[in-house]
C-alpha cells in the first residue's frame, strides 16, 4: 500500500472512494481537516466548507501537491441561504454529492449559569442548525439521485449530558435525534444516514477550550479504561469506514468511538479474588 497515505486512510483499499464526490463542513482543521485527507487520497472529489477561508490551506495546498481533487468554499452554516446557494452551485458543477460529513462544530466551557443567550445561540447555530441546513439541501440533490450517506459527528454526552457544557450537549442531541429521524424517513430515496460519537481525543482546539491544562486533560484520561486519548486520525479512520462500501447496510446508528469512556467502570478498578468457597451478598 502506498506508504503516503494519510495514517487515517491506511486501512482501506486504495481508490475506495474514486466514484465519490464528498462534502465536508469544518473541512479544513481537526478531525474535519484528517478525514478531508483521507477521502481525497482515497481517491474522492472533496469539497471543504467553513467560515475562515484561512481554515482552507492546509488542505488546498495538500490537493495541489498531491493531484487530489479538492475545492473549498467559505459559509457560514447558521445562514440557509448561503447553505442553498453552496449546494445548487456545487450540484450544477459536480453533481450531487454521494457523501455529506456534518462535521462542524463549536464548544467551549461554561456554567449553564453564566452562558449568555448569544452564546448558546451561536453554538446551537452551528451545530444543530447547521447540521440540518446542510442536510436539507445537499440532501435535496441526493434524493433526485436516489443515493447518497450523511454522515454527523455528535459526542458521547449526547444522551448522558455534561456539566459545563450544556449548548453543546443539547445541540450534539439534537443532532443524534435527527440522524435517527432522517435515516428512517429518507432510506426509502436510497440514502443512509448515521453518525459517530468520539471521545476526548487530541485536536489542538479541544486542547485550549476544554482541557487547557494538563492536570486536567489527567483527570480526564483517568476516566478512559485504555487511559489515554484518542487521536484525530483514529477517529477519521473509524469515519471512512462507516462511509466506505464495508457499511453499505449500516442506517441509523451511532458509533461510539471513546476507548471504553462512556462505559461504567463499576466498583472496582480491578475486580478483587475471592478464595474458594467464599460467599459475599450484594
Amino acid at each position: 500500500m502506498d506508504v503516503e497515505l494519510p495514517p487515517a486512510a491506511r486501512w482501506l483499499p486504495p481508490k475506495t472512494f474514486q466514484h465519490d464526490f464528498a462534502v465536508v463542513t469544518g473541512g479544513g482543521t481537526g478531525l474535519g481537516l484528517e478525514l478531508s485527507r483521507g477521502l481525497a487520497a482515497l481517491g474522492a472529489r472533496v469539497a471543504i466548507l467553513s467560515r475562515d477561508a484561512e481554515h482552507h490551506r492546509a488542505f488546498l495546498d495538500e490537493c495541489a501537491a498531491r493531484g487530489w481533487r479538492g475545492e473549498a468554499l467559505a459559509l457560514d452554516l447558521r445562514e440557509p441561504n448561503e447553505v442553498e446557494r453552496a449546494a445548487n452551485s456545487l450540484a450544477e458543477r459536480h453533481g450531487a454529492p454521494t457523501i455529506l460529513v456534518n462535521n462542524a462544530a463549536g464548544n467551549f466551557v461554561c456554567p449553564a449559569e453564566r452562558l449568555s443567550a448569544r452564546a448558546w445561540r451561536a453554538v446551537l447555530g452551528i451545530v444543530l442548525d447547521g447540521t440540518f441546513y446542510a442536510s436539507r439541501y445537499f440532501g435535496k440533490s441526493m434524493i433526485a439521485a436516489q443515493r447518497g450517506h450523511i454522515l454527523n459527528v455528535v459526542a458521547t454526552y449526547a444522551w448522558t449530558g455534561m456539566p459545563g457544557v450544556v449548548h453543546s450537549a443539547s445541540a450534539k442531541a439534537g443532532v443524534l435525534a435527527m440522524t435517527r429521524t432522517l435515516a428512517v424517513e429518507w432510506a426509502r430515496h436510497g440514502l443512509r444516514v448515521n453518525a459517530i460519537a468520539p471521545g476526548p481525543f487530541e485536536s489542538r482546539g479541544a486542547h485550549a477550550n476544554l482541557w487547557p491544562d494538563e492536570a486536567m486533560k489527567a483527570r480526564i484520561e483517568q476516566g478512559i479504561p485504555l487511559q489515554r486519548f484518542g487521536t484525530a486520525e483514529e477517529m477519521a479512520a473509524h469515519i471512512l469506514w462507516l462511509l466506505s462500501p464495508a457499511s453499505s447496510y449500516v442506517n441509523g446508528e451511532c458509533f461510539t468511538v471513546d476507548g471504553g469512556a462512556s462505559l461504567g467502570r463499576g466498583m472496582w478498578d480491578e475486580v478483587p479474588r475471592r478464595e474458594r468457597g467464599a460467599r459475599g451478598r450484594m
